[in-house]
């Protein structure tokens, strides 16, 4: 039971080449950056990555993208990475976007062991209907567009069917778990992090605090462990290591003269 690794390395071993990852975080809020780097520095590549973004500010799946360790990404959000977009447009990098709502629920799905759903978000769109470019040609030409799905009426309203995903791995990031893999996170971090890891075969979790099995009100936690298959502590350095994608600092308001 006791599911603690000594080192993020040694967590992801025997991720191999052309491995499928669900990893969790949203922007840069609980993006599993150390076991990332652990990934990196095996030099793991042709990485099919389930994700809501592919990283930010040259941290989490920025370092795996930049070293074009990536081959497909299934996520919902480019923003404001540039080597994400030109990649992708130079036809270096297969790209499934779908609607945010729906990459949620796939990787739920897929981890409840629901193999397909109905949803009305998409409907009407390319989403549905198909030729959504996968993979550019580097010239402005589509070579790979997405095909068309299924869509059924129920009670008069259209619906499109997506598939629940499983990957062979899962990377998440957790504020507090146990040596069973019991996971709590912290308030925006939770985001994709729960999902993520449900929908992992094998799902390996970096806690910035451990604990001993029974020190986490069962009450408490938001992933059990039975999703969750090895956990790496760390340090309190690499704990504290929290980048902010934008800071926004307002003016305080001048103080006028108080009457009365």
């Amino acid at each position: 039971m006791d599911k603690v690794v000594a080192t993020a390395l040694e967590a992801v071993a025997d991720v191999p080449e052309g491995a499928s990852l669900a990893v969790g975080g949203f922007g840069l809020s609980g993006v599993p950056n150390v076991l990332i780097q652990a990934l990196f520095e095996r030099g793991v590549s042709r990485l099919s990555v389930v994700s809501n973004n592919c990283g930010a500010m040259e941290s989490g799946l920025a370092v795996l993208l930049a070293a074009r360790r990536i081959g497909r990404v299934t996520g919902s959000y480019i923003g404001a990475n540039k080597e994400f977009a030109r990649q992708y447009l130079a036809g270096e990098l297969e790209v499934e976007m779908i609607p945010q709502g729906t990459l949620a629920e796939r990787l739920r799905a897929g981890g409840a062991g629901i193999p397909a759903f109905y949803t009305p978000a998409g409907v009407g769109t390319q989403v549905a209907e198909g030729g959504l470019p996968w993979r550019y040609d580097g010239s402005g030409g589509v070579a790979l567009a997405s095909p068309a799905k299924e869509v059924r009426l129920f009670d008069e309203v259209a619906y499109v069917l997506e598939r629940g995903i499983r990957t062979d791995f899962a990377l998440v990031r957790a504020a507090k778990g146990d040596r069973h893999g019991n996971l709590v996170f912290s308030k925006s971090a939770r985001n994709f992090n729960p999902l993520a890891a449900m929908a992992g075969r094998v799902t390996v979790a970096e806690v910035e605090e451990l604990v001993e099995p029974g020190a986490i009100d069962p009450d408490a936690v938001h992933l059990p462990g039975i999703f969750v298959q090895r956990v790496v502590a760390l340090t309190a350095e690499q704990a504290a290591d929290k980048k902010i994608e934008q800071r926004t600092v307002s003016v305080p308001a001048a103080r006028g003269p108080v009457s009365g």
